[in-house]
């Protein structure tokens, strides 16, 4: 479980094909903390952390983690969001966040907002019922508020703190993002259809 709330930013050094599953070995401030085994949020996907050495980690991810989320299209270089699982009885700054993403979205707009950014996004309309105007959402494992939800798109504001120590900076749109929507409005909607 995580929170939403970016701990560091990572770069792709390497990446090996090994029959559907790529390696992706990510050098980062925290790697060296990390240990195998480790759930970590890489860009909001819960990924585990397979091989550690000095800055260096390694994650895999598999054929269905690649088709449900953006890190097929990964290249060495980019720019990834770390954020280490939540310690229980730690503050959640952000919201809960499983690492499990719900879809890939579409960044449609980059707006400069004198000193702020504003987001647009598109998404596949079967979710518009998770997006609530001043909810949550993760967006390559940020934690925002949504703004103005529509039945395909929605917005976001960036601060400057978010925009530099998040890949928001590098963001533009065209890319596809890593999108969960909130844990407790998929439960309400399902417990819904079941009623």
């Amino acid at each position: 479980m995580f929170t939403g709330i970016v701990e560091a930013q990572g770069e792709i050094v390497a990446i090996e094909r090994e029959a559907g599953n790529l390696h992706f070995d990510i050098q980062s401030p925290i790697s060296s903390a990390l240990k195998v085994d480790q759930s970590l949020a890489h860009d909001g996907v819960c990924l585990t952390v397979v091989l550690v050495g000095g800055q260096v980690h390694r994650v895999t991810a598999i054929e269905e983690t690649l088709q449900r989320t953006a890190l097929g299209e990964w290249e060495v270089g980019r720019k990834v969001n770390l954020e280490r699982a939540m310690q229980l009885g730690a503050r959640l700054d952000g919201h809960l966040v499983q690492g499990h993403v719900d879809d890939v979205g579409v960044c449609k707009a980059v707006e400069p907002q004198d000193g702020s950014w504003l987001f647009t996004f598109s998404f596949d309309e079967r979710h518009a019922a998770l997006l609530v105007h001043k909810g949550s959402v993760c967006i390559n494992g940020v934690s925002l508020t949504v703004i103005d939800p529509q039945k395909d798109q929605f917005q976001v504001a960036i601060i400057p703190y978010t925009y530099e120590h998040t890949n928001f900076g590098s963001l533009r749109p065209g890319q596809k993002v890593n999108l969960e929507f909130d844990l407790i409005g998929k439960y309400l909607l399902r417990a819904k259809a079941w009623s």
